[in-house]
């Protein structure tokens, strides 16, 4: 909710597009970011030096007049190294010097005199080829290792960041819960994004934010956030408490960087089981979203100021509570998830998907939730721009 108090989804369904309130149900391919591997070549690279091949012999065929087609071959063996590697460079330099020689004399395939295999000019060219091929070889040779280096730090990157984000527990003490984190920094889970619950004697504490910026320069502002939040959840003090003690602690974190606009859009909610309510403060983020009885709801609130701008707003912020009883899911998103656009550029409609997957049927878990969204995301979007994190709570009955 913005300072003037209008929900965050009030916002995306005014600047939706007509006739886009129902994302169509069509396949498309899941841009799936949070592996450490490098990415395979497109299929057109990879058979882009067959192609070639084929493209040069056709060329020879109909040509008109003679002339040295096979010239053409120097460039294959660097072509060859934007997917291959050195030892495959290398047999196809071979095979571009060998098949020169057959469109340079053979009578049998190409009419040329068997003479013309050691003209000069055709000498050139194999000497040309087999001088581009080392390039090449050189050049796959200079690429595996840049891919070995780039799955090496992507690797030590996704294993800083499942330390940050660590897995969600299927149960933490009075609730259920899943998670699901999506990066929008293509091969690594590396992101911005952040989210974890907590079981606390004032209840169970939960936070998901959204550092402004993304990849790399995110995480050092994760870590502060998220080791702040575990230490003040388990201090004396209510959720504003927790909120005022992560303020400072941006402020500080702004001062040494020094970054005058670092913030974080923040909601934290505590949940009180003996009063079967949900406390809420809600820090600029986009409001949770409740499934109850088949109908989903955004908790509107007070407005507040991301965390990090504190000392520019009139009033502190206000917590503000909810009713939250066993078969209610409480969902926890980020802007990446209702921001993620389709071909035609509409938002992805968060509470209509939701209303249309739950409405009248059994009170689904928090796993269902977001099982649901990590399936039904891919289908409306096809590549990821922004990270996205979710966190699904749902209370436990109480005996």
């Amino acid at each position: 909710m913005n300072r003037s108090g209008e929900s965050i989804f009030e916002r995306i369904r005014r600047g939706r597009r007509p006739g886009h309130d129902r994302t169509a149900e069509r396949p498309a391919a899941i841009a799936d970011n949070s592996g450490s591997e490098v990415p395979r070549p497109p299929a057109w690279m990879r058979w882009l030096p067959a192609a070639y091949v084929v493209f040069v012999l056709l060329l020879e065929t109909v040509t008109p007049t003679i002339w040295a087609v096979s010239f053409l071959l120097i460039a294959l063996p660097v072509i060859a190294a934007y997917t291959l590697g050195p030892v495959s460079v290398a047999a196809v330099t071979v095979f571009a010097v060998v098949l020169e020689g057959v469109l340079a004399g053979t009578p049998c395939c190409t009419g040329h005199n068997i003479h013309q295999l050691w003209a000069n000019h055709y000498v050139a060219a194999y000497i040309a080829t087999g001088l581009v091929g080392i390039l090449g070889v050189a050049l796959a040779a200079h690429r595996r290792r840049q891919e070995r280096h780039l799955v090496r730090a992507n690797s030590v990157a996704e294993a800083l960041m499942r330390t940050l984000l660590r897995p969600v527990p299927h149960r933490v003490g009075q609730v259920l819960a899943a998670g699901l984190y999506r990066s929008g920094e293509v091969g690594t889970m590396v992101g911005g994004d952040l989210y974890d619950i907590r079981a606390t004697p004032d209840g169970e504490r939960a936070i998901i934010g959204d550092v402004r910026g993304k990849g790399l320069k995110a995480v050092r502002t994760v870590a502060d956030i998220l080791g702040s939040f575990r230490e003040a959840v388990y201090e004396q003090g209510d959720l504003l408490a927790v909120a005022a003690r992560m303020e400072r602690r941006l402020a500080r974190e702004a001062e040494e960087l020094p970054d005058d606009e670092l913030f974080v859009t923040a909601a934290l909610i505590e949940y009180d089981a003996p009063a079967g309510r949900v406390t809420i403060v809600n820090h600029g983020h986009i409001e949770p979203v409740l499934i109850s009885d088949g109908e989903v709801t955004a908790l509107t609130g007070p407005p507040a100021l991301p965390l990090g701008l504190g000392t520019l707003a009139d009033e502190p912020p206000v917590a503000y509570t909810h009713r939250f009883a066993h078969g209610d899911v409480l969902l926890l998103c980020t802007d990446g998830l209702i921001e993620a656009r389709d071909r035609t550029g509409a938002f992805y409609p968060l509470l209509d998907r939701l209303s249309h997957r739950f409405a009248g049927r059994p009170a689904p878990g928090p796993c269902d939730v977001i099982d649901f969204l990590n399936t039904d995301l891919p289908r409306h979007t096809r590549v990821f721009h922004d990270d996205v994190a979710l966190l699904a709570i749902a209370p436990l009955r109480q005996k």
